[in-house]
């Protein structure tokens, strides 16, 4: 139980991990100037500063939020720690698109949307195989 709980708990901060350096610069030699999904917003120097900073704040209460939950092991919790990090996603989201401008929000909404996606894709590959691992006991 405690193995499949920090398993959950991985899972559900990676999307936010991969998200904390969102410019891309990857260690001393910098690497490009940001995902996809940011570099394409054409941001600028100030809205690439206030989002680094409200992501990085995102992380900052993830991490807490995480902490908070970590030993309570019943799926309640479970449940109530999601909740507060998809509230807490759903802030810095409203925060970064109020910075943009309407070209931008437009971008970042379609950007939103494909990460959705991606996720559902996810979640139905997860049930599948849970279902494939329990038809072969």
């Amino acid at each position: 139980m405690r193995k499949t709980l920090i398993a959950t708990l991985l899972a559900i901060s990676l999307p936010a991990a991969a998200l904390a350096n969102p410019f891309g610069h990857h260690g001393p030699r910098g690497g490009d100037h940001g995902p996809r999904h940011f570099h394409e917003l054409n941001l600028t120097k100030e809205q690439q500063r206030e989002i680094a900073k409200l992501m990085g704040d995102e992380m900052k209460n993830q991490r807490k939020i995480t902490k908070r939950y970590l030993d309570k092991l019943p799926e309640s919790e479970k449940k109530a720690m999601e909740k507060d990090l998809q509230e807490n996603r759903e802030k810095t989201q409203k925060g970064i698109r109020a910075l943009l401008n309407a070209d931008q929000q437009k971008a970042f909404d379609e950007h939103l949307k494909k990460l959705e996606e991606k996720r559902a894709e996810r979640a139905e590959f997860e049930a599948w195989k849970a279902e494939k691992a329990k038809k072969a006991q």
